[in-house]
Parts: structure tokens; sequence; C-alpha cells
């Protein structure tokens, strides 16, 4: 059969699909409605209620009765309705289909109305429980959450690599890349052509632009094995401040639309809160980045500083000023804390010294180097009261031991690569996150029982897991976390210690020069003996 015939088919089909399940959930709806509904706790005839008298039964079920008919008449309306486009189109479909000979179905027979009918309630069946994407799913542990795997036009980023994927890959298999590409594109559809629904959400815009597959800037997909697959895009003209956000399905079948909306961060301000102790170098090369992304590009952004202590306190200020005076910028405040550092509490300080209304937070650490992409990725996949934002950093190993065959490292811009040697997604660590300042605050905010290094951001993580928000995990390719040396310290608890130790070994190095160090002297006595046998056949 020719393949033009065969693709019409299918579309035809899955068009059917959709229509069926409309109308199936609409019929589901009414029934529900007309179904009798009793209240536990209303009063019963001859107990406490047996003074009310018999008229006010009757009023009562006169009542209901009439909130019951007035649903299933809106109900019966709307079904009339479906059923009336639902014919429409199929007699659109029937004049199309008459016009392709033979009529045969793709498996090479042919195949009457029921047969098609049959097949199409039992596809219905089977996918209609799981036709939907999880939101605010409460999930037992910090390791639940399935995350999303992000992509461009050109990279996938992966959690998922064993030992011979890698974190940044371009989609080399066809099957993923066709499907990368499916995907993109019909997200320009919808955006290209608008629904009458997205015509009312995008009311007062005016003429829409034409979006092609250069303004595709980012997207995530995920897939739930018993729903489907996930799909968030976005797309950003350049000449445009706002964003198009297009949020996909494919519920092991078809790409279907669940929502296109228009985000506008223009205005969006990130309060980035830093805590800090000690530190003063690493501080000053946090400076040197922030200046160059949020102070020069960004712009729309506050800087909160938490420093515990004294000593350091006053470089760490100095350093503020400074920048302050050569850039013009004063959107920073510096808290001071005499006691000893404490994370969970440097941050929920951070977030409640904040009292110009709502605004979204950034949790960072003064050794993470990020972008001006991700700070705009920040803005997209943060919503206040719906989601929060876990992105998962790019780890960079040692660079003593990446870069040994060189004098010196080279310098820190130019380590910033996504490649197996050089560092590791930390799927582990939950420190870095957006979220809202009403969010962080009506689930409330850290333990601040918990003392010294790790374990609050997993709590705080915890919480969301359990709560109504969605959560987006999903590695992001401008987050990085320089290496520096850790000190496990002995005051720490059994399970703080464990975590800093398995957090040390992690940023070392790769499994392949771990291998190498601990097979150094083996490998050097393989040298030796080479050059001893070289040496002596020269000699003879």
């Amino acid at each position: 059969m020719p393949r033009r015939g065969l693709i019409f088919q299918a579309r035809t089909r899955w068009l059917l699909v959709g229509l069926a399940l409309l109308f199936s959930l609409m019929l589901f709806m009414y029934l529900l409605e007309c179904a009798p509904q009793t209240d536990g706790s209303g009063s019963l005839p001859g107990i406490v209620g047996e003074n009310l008298g018999k008229e006010y039964y009757q009023a009562l079920l006169q009542e209901q009765e009439e909130h019951y008919q007035t649903r299933a008449t809106s109900l019966k309306r709307q079904i009339a309705q479906l059923k009336q486009e639902l014919q429409e189109m199929s007699d659109k479909l029937k004049l199309l289909q008459e016009k392709k000979s033979p009529r045969v179905n793709g498996m090479g027979y042919q195949g009457t109305k029921e047969q098609a009918s049959n097949d199409l309630l039992e596809f219905l069946h089977s996918q209609i429980d799981k036709a939907e994407v999880s939101i605010g799913a409460k999930l037992p542990s910090e390791y639940g959450v399935i995350p999303f795997e992000s992509f461009t036009s050109m990279k996938v980023f992966q959690l998922e690599m064993g030992l011979t994927r890698h974190p940044e890959e371009k989609p080399v298999r066809k099957d993923k890349r066709d499907e990368l590409v499916e995907v993109i594109e019909a997200g320009l559809e919808v955006i290209n052509n608008p629904d009458e629904e997205d015509g009312q959400n995008d009311e007062g815009i005016g003429e829409r632009p034409l979006y092609n597959e250069n303004d595709f800037i980012e997207g995530y997909y995920r897939t739930e094995r018993d729903k489907g697959t996930q799909y968030e895009l976005f797309y950003k003209k350049t000449d445009l401040m706002e964003y198009r956000h297009v949020t996909l399905f494919r519920p092991f079948g078809p790409l279907m639309k669940v929502k296109s909306e228009t985000v506008d961060i223009s205005r969006s301000v990130i309060n980035v809160i830093v805590p800090l102790s000690g530190r003063t170098e690493a501080f000053a090369q946090f400076m040197q980045n922030f200046r160059d992304v949020c102070i020069h590009q960004d712009k729309r952004i506050h800087l909160t500083v938490v420093y515990f202590g004294q000593d350091g306190l006053s470089e760490v200020r100095s350093i503020l000023e400074s920048v302050a005076r050569e850039t013009n910028f004063h959107n920073y405040t510096l808290v001071s804390l005499n006691e000893e550092f404490n994370r969970g509490r440097g941050l929920d300080m951070g977030a409640r010294a904040w009292e110009k209304g709502e605004v979204l937070m950034f949790f960072c650490d003064v050794d993470i180097y990020f972008t001006a992409e991700f700070l705009n990725s920040c803005r997209l996949n943060a919503e206040p009261g719906k989601k929060v934002f876990y992105p998962v950093v790019f780890s960079l190993y040692n660079p003593a031991i990446v870069y040994a065959n060189q004098d010196v490292p080279p310098p820190v811009e130019q380590q910033l690569v996504h490649k197996k040697d050089s560092g590791f997604w930390r799927d582990f660590g939950f420190g870095m996150t957006c979220q809202y300042q009403t969010d962080f605050l009506t689930v409330g905010g850290f333990d601040l029982e918990v003392k010294g290094w790790g374990g609050e951001d997993v709590h705080l993580y915890r919480k969301y897991l359990h709560g109504d928000l969605i959560v987006i995990r999903t590695p992001v390719p401008g987050l990085f976390h320089l290496w520096h040396e850790k000190h496990c310290a002995d005051e720490l608890t059994p399970e703080q210690y464990r975590m800093c130790i398995q957090s040390k070994a992690m940023n070392e190095a790769s499994h392949s020069h771990l291998g190498m160090l601990v097979f150094r002297e083996e490998i050097e006595t393989h040298l030796r003996k080479q050059a001893y046998r070289t040496n002596s056949e020269a000699i003879d």
C-alpha cells in the first residue's frame, strides 16, 4: 500500500481515538453527576432531625433534584454538541476515505466499521487510565521522582550513563533523533496554529509571529513506564522577551497536546541567596562570575549573602563594595550572623530577609558557576503554587587529576565541559534549587535542627515530594559545581559523615582516572621493565 495512504489512515484512526476519548470522558462525567450521593453527616429522621417536620425534607429533596436536573441538562447539551461534531468529522473523513482506493487497512485486508469500532473501544479502555501527566504525586523518598532528560536541537544531557554513554551526547540513534525532531515540530505546529482555547489565552497579544525550528531554546522529557512520555518545550524569538511554553504527552501512541501558553519573564527578579563562612578567595571568584552573568547580562538579580562569624567578614564586605562601585550595582544584602555555620539557617535567614513581596529564590553555594541561560531556565521551571525547580548540577573533578598531563590546569572557563573524565551529574545533591518565597514558607522552610554539613536540603526536597507541587528535576548544561577540597569534620553525625565521605570520593576523579591512581605502582613497575628491556636491546 502506498506510504501516503498508510499515513492518512493512521492519522484518521488516531483522530477518531481522540474524539472517542473526549466523548467517553464526557459521558463518564454525566454518569457521575447523576449518581445519587449520600451525606454521612446529615441528620436522620427519628434521631436528631425528628422535630424538623415533613416540609423540611420535601424542600431539601426538591432543592437537590433541581440541582441534578440543571447539571444533567447542561451535560446532555454538551454531549449532544459533541455527538454532532463527531458526526460532522466522521462525514468529512468518510468523504476523504472514499477518494482513496483500495480501501484496506494497514494490515492489508478489508476491514468493517464494526471491527474498527471494536478495536477503537479496546484501545480506548487500555489507555484511558494511562493518558495523564503525573502532578503533585506524593513520593516516598528523594529518589522517587523520575527525572527529566534535557535537550537542545543538537545535544541531549542525560543522567543515566553507565560505562558507555556520556553526560552530553548528540542524539546518534536514528529513533531518538527522529523522536526529538518530531516533538520540536509538533510544538511549532501548536504555537503557529493555535486552537480557540489558545486564542483566548493569548487575547490582547496581537498578531502572532511565526516560529521555526531555530526558535527552539530547550526542552525536557521523561517517560513513566505505566503512562507515557511527557515533553516540556520552550521557544523564543530573539527580538522578544517572552517565551512560548508547550507541554506535549505521548501516551504510548500519537502525541497529544496538554497545553500551550506564553511565559513573560522579563520582570522576574531572582534573589540569589549564598550562605558563607570564610572561603573569601572562593567568594571573590564567585563574584567575578556574578559580575559577568548577573550584572552585565541578566540585570534582574538581587544578591543576598548570609555570612557566619567575624573572621573574613570585612573582606567579604570589601569585595561587595568594590563590585558595587565598579558596576553601579547596589541590589545586594549582607546578613551577618555571629554563630557557627549552618547552611539551612543561612538560606532560611536569606529567604526571610526579603520583604518586597513575592520573589523567585535561587539557593546557591559559593563554589557554583552558572550561566545566563540557567537563570532563564530557573524562571521558566518554577511557578508559585505549582512548580519548584531542582536542577542537577554538573560537578567538576579535581583539575590536578583531570589535567595531570599539563603543567598547570587551564582557566576555570575552559574546564566547563560535559565530559566523562571532567565531571559527572551530581544526581544525589539537592542543594541548588529555584523556588518562590511563598512556597518555601508554606512548606515550613528548612529543618533548623540539622547542624553542620548536609541533610537540610534533602529534608526540604522531601517536603515538596509529600506536598501538592510539581517537582521539576533535570540536568541543566549551565550549572557547574567547581571542585574544591573537602574536609569531613569529626563532629558530624554518622549519617552526615558517610554522606560527606561519599561526596568527597565522588568529586575526586572519574572511574578510569581513579583506576589509574589505584594501579599507579603496577603501571610504574611496568614502565620500568619496559625501559630496562629497551636499554638491554640497545646495548646488545
